[in-house]
C-alpha cells in the first residue's frame, strides 16, 4: 500500500497547516474566554482568506466546487486542520454539515439539491443531523421512538431526539425516523429533511456539556418535533432506507473523526515536549525534559500516536481500494484506538504542564472537556469492540 500523495495536495496541507497556525491559533483564545460575537467575526474574517486561497470546502467533490479528494487525502487535511478547533469550520468542512453533504450528494433530488445542498456547501447556511434520542440506546439504532407517519402529500413527525449538534442556528435538520414500524427491522427508518422553520420543530435547548452549553455551531440540542409536518417530497433517499444512509454517512465520517483527533493528539504532544524542555524544576537548571519518567511518556506517546496514525490512514486506504463495506475491521479498530490515543495525550499534555494544563490559558482543558465524547458518539467504544471482536472470533470457528 501507498499513502504517498501528489504535488497538489502536499501544497494545500503545507498551506492549510501554516494558515492554521498563523491565523487560527492566536484567535482561541477568543473562543475560549472572550463573547461569541467577537469570535464569529474573526471567524468570518478567516473564512473569507480562506475562499481567497481557493481552499474552501476542499473536501467536497469537484462537482461541488471540492478538491474531490481520496478518503486518504481528506484524512490527512482532517489531520492539519484538528490542530485547532476552529479548523474544520474556517475551511468549511465541519461536522455536521460535512456529513450532511455527503448524503446530499448521494440521495437529494434535484430539488433538494438547489434548495438545500448547495447553499450548503456555499457556507450561506447550516444544518444539523438529528438521530440520537434520550430514551432510546444509540447502540441501536432499530429502537428508534420517533415516527414520520404520512397523511396526504405529507410526513407528520413527533418524537424527541437530543445531541443534535449544531441545531442553534441551523436551516434544516436531517432526522432519522421510523416511516414502517412493520418493515424488517432495518428497513424501518427513513431520512427527512426538515427545515428548521417548519411549525412543530422544537428547539428545547443546548445541552449543557460539561458545564458549557455553548451556542451557534458549537451546541449540542434537545429538539421535540411535534406534529412536525412536512411535503414527502423532503424525504432524502429511498422510505426505509434510514440505516443505510447512516452507514454512508457514518463509515467514512470515522476516518475524518479520527484524523481529527489525531491532529489534537499531535499539537497535544508538541505543546508536551514545549513545555517539557522549558519548564525549569531545580537549582541546577534541570528541566522537566531531563526527568526520565517525562522521556519515557514522550517516547511511548510519539510510538503511539505514529500507530494510530498509520493504522487510520490504513483504513482510509482501504476505502479507497475496496469500500466502507471491506474496511469495516479497520474502521471498527480505529474508531476506539485512535479515540484513546487522543485523550491520552491530551491527559498527558496536561500532567506535563500541570496547573497550567487545567487552566483555560491552553486549548488543552478544552479538549479534555468537549473530546471525552469522542468513545461515545459515532459508536460506543465497547459496540465497536463487540462487533470486531465478533468478527474475527467467527473466522476462527470450526465449520458445521
Amino acid at each position: 500500500m501507498d499513502f504517498e500523495i501528489d504535488e497538489k495536495m502536499s501544497t494545500i496541507l503545507t498551506m492549510v497547516n501554516e494558515f492554521v497556525e498563523r491565523e487560527l491559533v492566536p484567535i482561541e483564545q477568543e473562543m475560549l474566554h472572550g463573547d461569541p460575537e467577537t469570535l464569529q467575526a474573526l471567524v468570518v474574517a478567516a473564512q473569507a482568506k480562506v475562499r481567497q486561497m481557493g481552499l474552501w470546502a476542499p473536501n467536497h467533490p469537484v462537482d461541488l466546487g471540492g478538491q474531490g479528494l481520496t478518503m486518504v487525502e481528506h484524512g490527512l487535511l482532517s489531520e492539519a486542520l484538528g490542530r485547532s478547533p476552529l479548523g474544520h469550520t474556517v475551511f468549511g468542512a465541519q461536522a455536521p454539515d460535512a456529513g450532511n453533504i455527503e448524503i446530499l450528494h448521494k440521495y437529494a433530488t434535484p430539488e433538494q439539491r438547489d434548495r438545500f445542498l448547495r447553499p450548503l456547501v456555499e457556507g450561506r447556511i447550516r444544518s444539523c443531523f438529528s438521530m440520537t434520542e434520550p430514551e432510546t440506546a444509540g447502540s441501536n439504532p432499530v429502537l428508534l421512538a420517533t415516527t414520520a407517519v404520512k397523511d396526504g402529500d405529507d410526513y407528520v413527525i413527533n418524537g424527541q431526539k437530543w445531541f443534535t449538534s449544531s441545531a442553534d442556528g441551523a436551516t434544516f435538520a436531517i432526522v432519522m425516523a421510523v416511516t414502517d414500524p412493520d418493515a424488517p427491522p432495518y428497513q424501518r427508518a427513513s431520512m427527512i429533511i426538515v427545515p428548521t422553520d417548519t411549525e412543530g420543530f422544537n428547539l428545547v435547548r443546548n445541552v449543557s456539556v460539561m458545564g458549557h452549553v455553548g451556542s451557534g455551531h458549537a451546541s449540542h440540542a434537545e429538539v421535540i418535533y411535534q406534529s412536525c409536518r412536512v411535503p414527502q417530497a423532503n424525504l432524502l433517499g429511498p422510505e426505509g432506507g434510514g440505516f443505510v444512509i447512516a452507514q454512508d454517512r457514518l463509515g467514512p465520517g470515522r476516518i475524518h473523526h479520527c484524523m481529527r483527533w489525531l491532529g489534537i493528539a499531535s499539537r497535544s504532544f508538541d505543546m508536551m515536549c514545549e513545555r517539557a524542555n522549558a519548564r525549569v524544576i531545580s537549582t541546577d537548571g534541570d528541566t522537566l525534559a531531563d526527568r526520565q519518567v517525562i522521556q519515557h511518556w514522550v517516547a511511548e506517546l510519539d510510538a503511539e500516536i505514529r500507530g494510530a496514525r498509520l493504522q487510520t490512514l490504513h483504513a482510509a486506504w482501504m476505502i479507497d481500494r475496496f469500500g466502507a463495506k471491506a474496511a469495516r475491521d479497520e474502521i471498527s479498530a480505529i474508531k476506539f484506538s485512535v479515540a484513546n490515543t487522543m485523550l491520552h495525550a491530551v491527559d498527558t499534555a496536561i500532567q506535563v504542564n500541570g496547573a497550567l494544563g487545567v487552566t483555560d490559558d491552553t486549548i488543552l482543558s478544552y479538549w479534555y472537556r468537549h473530546e471525552r465524547a469522542a468513545r461515545i458518539y459515532d459508536g460506543a467504544d465497547e459496540v465497536h469492540k463487540t462487533s470486531l471482536g465478533r468478527r474475527i472470533l467467527r473466522r476462527y470457528a470450526p465449520a458445521h
